[in-house]
């Protein structure tokens, strides 16, 4: 009787072990680039957070997660008008960077338009 319950414990373990498994398989993360523009600074960064979350918010539906978090990452700026300025130089980032909670955003002074900035951020869900 006793080696029944040990089968059966160790049996409970294992499917315990394997469910949990299964169930963290579709957790991850996946890093969220955003760019926006407006009239100043700040107006381009908290239109480049909102543009990020909102792109986080699109993958936790794909991904099926339950819930999604954001941490702040440095990414490479991201033009908009690549014919016109295909990269970002560091002298041309506006000091300092705009840093939240959520989102680390890059500004630089746009051709096209005034103000540019891109949002980074890692979003991570289950």
């Amino acid at each position: 009787m006793l080696r029944v319950l040990k089968a059966v414990a160790v049996l409970l373990g294992f499917s315990l072990l394997f469910l949990g498994g299964a169930r963290t398989a579709n957790a991850g993360c996946e890093l969220v680039k955003a760019t926006n523009s407006a009239e100043s600074k700040a107006s381009a960064a908290r239109a480049a957070y909102a543009n990020a979350i909102q792109t986080a918010e699109q993958i936790r539906q794909r991904r099926g997660w339950k819930y999604v978090t954001l941490r702040p990452r440095k990414v490479k700026p991201d033009p908009f008008w690549k014919a016109v300025r295909p990269v970002v130089t560091p002298d041309m980032l506006l000091k300092p960077d705009v840093v939240t909670s959520k989102t680390y955003a890059q500004c630089w002074k746009g051709v096209v338009v005034p103000y540019v900035c891109t949002a980074g951020a890692m979003a991570c869900g289950n």
